[in-house]
């Protein structure tokens, strides 16, 4: 920095700490700067500068410099939003003057978005549930903030006091003693503790506390103090959640997070799996997430692959293969007693179908999703939309095609595609491709780690065993590898259309497979499930349904169908594209020898992730329109697309509750779920690769130039 400048602290600001700009800085004065910014660029007036806007592209922030003014210009959208973002940092920790550096605005976007993720991003969006972390995880921003009518959440109204909640498994008495104790001794928390039930949870439970929802109680630490019990010292196990718009540890959000922070975030992506852990010990499965109404439903299982990644990242600690180990236990205790037990394993096939358990419509849901649902029943029983809705979750109608609909709607949800025309009205009947290459690859994880980790002698504790076990049993990896052979041969059955080239869903109720063509057709190119034969026809005549500019939609154009009022768009539908689809066809193509099809689509992905990123003001998104790159961020389906309600800098999972410093248009929201997906593909790029990127080179000419994507 200059020496004739004052010293400012920059810590709050994203400065990248290798920045060496030799003189090319400037102080300037925070809240003038950032005045003079918006009245001049952002001409829509949303607080964000992006290529939406109409303005000369050009600022000459050397005019507000301190002492004196300089010619230093900022120039184009992608520095001017960087501006945008630096300063609102800087003003947000109250600082009034502070020196900008060239280098910040000019970071390439590749290095700044991977470097705000590891470094800034994954801090804001880690939760414990303990004394000091329980106010922020507690609280549910899916069910509070309703309108009186329960139609939409209330955006302008002051949010009222609501008591927080933590329901606690039976088999933890020491929890239940912390924080009982944490309630009494901070009782401005107005912290509700309260005990599940000991033996198993109803569908008629779940829905008798959907009134009084809580978060569900996760792994804890003893820290043991000398001379004092230790329920008084314990420590929340860390974990993630996907964006600021949630409190809880969700399943394969969290699993798809982990990716990205192997590298620098060990401790959390360790505790996602002891948690992952507790969850199947004391609720019988990982669950959509943590909160009660979710007791019922889980969703897409892939502990075992996230264990073993972990474990080849941490084997050098000394408890390495303890975690290890109580994760095969708990993922065998998961698949007995609940992914192929009642009514989830259809006997004749040997397939599995997701079917969890409950009663009435979602209550994470808003009334209005289901309006046209209950619509048909107002003048049946002369009630008004909102008494129908009512009336049917507390059980004072009962209509058998109501219970059939949301029978298929939570197993919509349960699947992590909601929601989709692949599975809607149908998913509870579907032994869907994703789920059995799912327990395919878990069969085969348990089974090679048994093997190689357990001298092929797994003994199973009481406290992980399954109704029926013998006491003592200890399992080979025999058992798990004939498993899943069956499993093989039932895909090759059931699912594999040999005509068509693809894998298709298999209704267990007609008896015939379904038509509609999703990208998880691909899956089991992941799990290693295809053949040679059946891999090279799916690469030939499937990939083509799905591959667009901007990577793979989720399904094809023909399943989306016609968009119309009776058929309307669905965020799991073509023309969108989701992160998990795309990291599990990457490894999965890269396993059967198709690198350049890997290559390709890890570019098309990653260039329009950091296109977005560049032109829409540091925008990261949950899911993008993969068949455009200019406005791939616009999502018209649904409840639209996390990421995007933010003003000034993203700050993935960061809300601003100090509204003495930040006025209310400056809560910040956004989605990070993805963001681990864009490190786990970056890492894997050579740097002619990440350089193209970041000079926003498209794929078409990337590869007409010769660049090679692997590293």
């Amino acid at each position: 920095m200059a020496s004739t400048l004052p010293k400012v602290e920059n810590d709050a600001t994203s400065i990248d700490p290798r920045d060496n700009d030799n003189g090319k800085s400037v102080c300037v004065d925070v809240n003038t700067a950032i005045r003079h910014l918006l009245d001049r660029e952002d001409t829509d007036r949303d607080c964000l500068i992006t290529i939406d806007d109409q303005g000369p592209k050009h600022f000459p922030l050397g005019h507000y410099g301190i002492p004196e003014k300089s010619e230093f210009h900022v120039q184009g959208v992608y520095q001017l939003s960087n501006l945008l973002q630096e300063l609102f940092l800087l003003r947000q920790q109250g600082l009034t003057t502070a020196t900008i550096s060239r280098s910040q605005l000019e970071e390439d976007p590749v290095h700044r978005l991977s470097r705000l993720i590891t470094t800034t991003w994954w801090d804001n969006l880690t939760r414990r549930l303990d004394a000091d972390g329980i106010d922020r995880a507690a609280p549910d921003n899916l069910t509070e903030r309703r309108d009186a009518d329960g139609t939409k959440p209330t955006v302008s109204k002051p949010k009222p006091k609501t008591s927080l909640r933590i329901y606690v498994p039976p088999a933890t008495p020491e929890q239940f003693a912390y924080y009982t104790k944490v309630a009494k001794d901070r009782p401005a928390m107005d912290l509700d503790v309260q005990w599940l039930p000991d033996g198993e949870v109803t569908a008629d439970f779940i829905k008798s506390i959907n009134s009084k929802p809580g978060i569900l109680a996760l792994d804890m630490e003893s820290v043991q103090v000398q001379g004092q019990p230790v329920t008084e010292h314990m420590k929340g196990v860390p974990f993630i959640v996907p964006g600021d718009q949630f409190n809880e540890l969700y399943n394969w959000d969290a699993c798809f997070c982990a990716l990205g922070m192997l590298d620098n975030h060990l401790t959390v992506v360790k505790g996602i799996v002891k948690n992952f852990i507790f969850e199947i010990k004391h609720y019988g499965k990982i669950l959509n997430a943590n909160r009660s109404y979710y007791l019922g439903r889980a969703q897409p299982p892939l502990l075992t692959w996230l264990a073993l990644k972990t474990f080849h990242r941490t084997k050098h600690e000394p408890d390495a293969l303890d975690i290890l180990r109580a994760a095969i236990l708990a993922a065998r205790k998961e698949y007995h007693a609940w992914w192929t037990s009642t009514p989830r394993l259809d006997e004749e096939s040997g397939l599995s179908r997701y079917r969890p358990i409950g009663k009435g419509s979602p209550p994470e849901c808003r009334p209005i999703v289901f309006a046209h649902v209950f619509m048909p029943y107002t003048k049946k029983y002369d009630m008004t939309l909102k008494e129908v809705s009512e009336a049917y979750n507390d059980g004072s109608i009962s209509e058998p095609d109501l219970n059939v609909f949301f029978d298929h709607d939570r197993a919509v949800r349960e699947s992590g595609h909601d929601t989709s025309n692949r599975v809607e009205g149908a998913c509870a009947d579907l032994a869907t491709v994703d789920l059995n290459c799912l327990l395919f690859q878990i069969e085969n994880d348990i089974a090679s780690t048994i093997a190689t980790h357990f001298n092929d002698s797994l003994a199973i504790p009481k406290d992980y065993a399954i109704p029926g076990d013998k006491a003592d049993i200890v399992e080979t990896s025999r058992i798990w590898r004939e498993r899943a052979e069956r499993r093989k041969s039932s895909i090759d059955k059931y699912l594999w259309n040999e005509q068509k080239g693809i894998y298709l869903d298999y209704n267990t109720v007609t008896r015939q497979q379904s038509t509609a063509e999703g990208v998880t057709c691909l899956w089991p190119l992941w799990c290693g499930a295809a053949n040679k034969s059946q891999a090279e026809r799916l690469v030939e005549y499937a990939l083509p349904k799905f591959e667009c500019v901007g990577g793979l939609s989720s399904t094809s154009e023909s399943t989306r169908g016609t968009v119309t009022e009776a058929n309307p768009q669905k965020q799991w539908d073509y023309p969108y594209g989701w992160a998990p689809h795309q990291v599990l066809a990457w490894d999965g193509l890269r396993r059967y020898g198709f690198h350049n099809e890997a290559d390709r689509l890890t570019y098309r992905w990653l260039h329009m992730m950091t296109e977005t990123f560049r032109n829409w003001n540091g925008t990261v998104v949950e899911k993008y329109d993969v068949t455009q790159l200019e406005r791939s961020l616009a999502v018209d389906a649904e409840y639209g697309n996390q990421g995007r309600n933010f003003r000034y800098a993203p700050q993935e999972g960061y809300v601003i509750t100090r509204l003495d410093t930040i006025s209310k248009k400056e809560k910040l929201t956004g989605t990070a779920d993805l963001v681990g997906r864009y490190i786990y593909g970056v890492s894997s790029m050579s740097e002619e690769a990440k350089k193209a990127l970041a000079d926003g080179v498209s794929w078409e000419e990337f590869s007409q130039s010769g660049g090679t994507v692997p590293a």
